[in-house]
């Protein structure tokens, strides 16, 4: 029996050379056994991840969670055909077992699939990509961690709050990657997520309102948490939801919107970013999380936004959650950077390998993830984010040219069809424009349309000095369900003559 890779050891272990000679033999053998059963293609991911959560509410903590797993993914294609097995026993000879369950998976699907895999010319590469990390949060003291929460619930006690909740989650992981082509990747990650969410209450009338930060998750270590900012918004966030218990409801009726960042990126995800998955438009995501409206045949010719409105994708932007060397399907970042639309036409959709065939394309674009070492890589978003206007008009510009609407900020509640199309979106701080002035607040707001006379709607766009990077870490897809980090970029963008809800009233 080989030597095992320890799970109990942090990720620095890599460093050791005897971890990478462990490492370079179980995928060896997977590689071997794949070939000499007549695969057409293996890879093997190897994963180690970290990761760390610290809950507190008003003046404790009321969870410290930890967890270190590792283990082996291995993806064989035999016959036109994917088969996927995977262990948390990192040994040769358990590789070697687990490759030949994935070529019986295969065999075994076979005569289910309707569709055969064809894969592009794909590169073999030796590469490594670490993100950039200066205040790792592992190596922090416990007490550091908890203190800044407990000081954000405090300060919010202070300003008034009834209740405040807060947590940081950290995930740092190590992904080592290797193919039947030859290639050979190694990749660290780590993200963090700050968050607080507070509530005040009326008693007398029995309401209460809630405000949550508007900071996202990003890649990198404490670093991307501005302490001091966070000190200052709760303080904010305390004041606005006292401003909301009282807040004039919204009329219903057709308005103008000037969306923040805050808020767009949401709207972005879900109508932009997940009806180009090109998975999703061939009817492959339909049993979990529905199609697309979009159709196979309409690159370079769908008219889906307003001239003024370019969308791109890019696995490079400083701090975002699918920034990355490679994705995983070993495909450089570089192929993930393209238009997904180009002065309002559709100009491409995202894609992993074998599907750049199914549109006539000769190979995909860097677009494939999978949640851990225990997942199949699918098709899943790299960053999308609307361009900036060359024009560099602010906010005000967008406010001032809106006679009857409504400044939107902060991401809500939100519902979409099963095509990607008709929707529902709300947010967190709702104010009234009037005459080109921002005036008071409002509650109970919900804005709806389509997802292609929405974004033809869009008459203003600020420029870069306005882009805000947003996102999730908790974006799902796919059966079994998986969980993907994403970002987007957007900037502040006016949109007319849409159809804004009280969501009290409609309820």
């Amino acid at each position: 029996m080989s030597p095992v890779l320890s799970a109990s050891l942090p990720i620095e272990f890599w460093e050791r050379e005897q971890s990478k000679r462990l490492a370079t033999l179980i995928a060896e053998t997977a590689l071997h056994t794949a070939r000499i059963y007549g695969c057409q293609f293996c890879d093997i991911r190897i994963v180690w991840s970290q990761k760390e959560r610290i809950l507190s509410r008003e003046n404790r903590i009321e969870e410290l969670g930890g967890s270190f797993d590792c283990g082996m993914g291995i993806r064989v294609l035999f016959d036109g055909t994917w088969g996927f097995a995977s262990s948390n026993i990192l040994e040769s000879k358990e590789a070697e077992e687990k490759t030949k369950e994935a070529i019986e998976l295969a065999k075994h699907c076979r005569k289910f699939n309707t569709r055969r895999v064809e894969l592009e010319n794909l590169p073999s590469i030796q590469g490594a990509w670490h993100q950039k990390v200066v205040v790792d949060p592992f190596e922090m003291p416990l007490e550091e961690k908890t203190h800044f929460l407990l000081d954000l619930n405090d300060k919010a006690a202070k300003s008034g709050a009834h209740f405040c909740r807060s947590f940081l989650l950290f995930h740092k992981e190590l992904r080592v990657y290797a193919s039947s082509l030859g290639s050979w990747i190694e990749q660290t990650f780590l993200r963090t997520y700050p968050r607080f969410i507070i509530t005040v209450v009326d008693s007398k009338e029995g309401k209460f309102e809630t405000r949550a930060s508007l900071a996202s998750p990003r890649s990198g270590g404490m670093e991307v948490v501005d302490k001091k900012a966070f000190l200052k918004e709760v303080e904010e966030a305390t004041d606005q939801a006292k401003e909301k218990l009282h807040a004039k409801p919204v009329r219903p009726g057709k308005k103008d919107l000037v969306i923040h960042p805050t808020n767009l990126w949401l709207t972005i995800h879900e109508t932009i970013g997940h009806s180009t998955e090109l998975d999703r438009i061939m009817g492959l995501e339909a049993n979990y999380a529905g199609t697309s409206f979009l159709k196979p045949d309409q690159l370079n010719r769908f008219d889906f936004a307003s001239p003024i409105v370019s969308v791109r994708a890019d696995r490079s932007q400083p701090g975002g959650l699918a920034t990355a060397g490679y994705d995983d399907d070993g495909i450089p970042s570089s192929w993930a950077d393209f238009f997904i639309i180009e002065k309002g036409i559709l100009k491409n959709f995202q894609m992993s390998i074998g599907q750049a065939q199914w549109i006539g394309k000769e190979k995909s674009n860097g677009c494939s993830y999978a949640q851990n070492y225990n997942y199949f890589p699918i098709q899943r978003m790299p960053n999308i984010s609307l361009i900036p206007s060359e024009k560099n008009e602010r906010l005000e510009d967008l406010i001032s040219g809106v006679d009857d609407g409504l400044y939107i900020m902060g991401d809500g509640s939100w519902s979409i069809d099963q095509q990607r199309y008709n929707f529902q979106f709300g947010g967190q701080l709702f104010y009234e424009i009037k005459n080109g002035k921002i005036g008071q607040m409002l509650r109970d707001v919900v804005y709806q349309g389509n997802t292609q006379s929405f974004w033809k709607s869009c008459d203003g766009i600020c420029g870069k000095d306005e882009y805000q990077l947003c996102g999730t870490l908790f974006c799902g897809k796919g059966e079994p369900s998986q969980l993907a980090p994403v970002s987007h970029g957007a900037v502040p963008a006016r949109f007319r003559n849409i159809d804004v809800l009280n969501i009290r009233l409609h309820s």
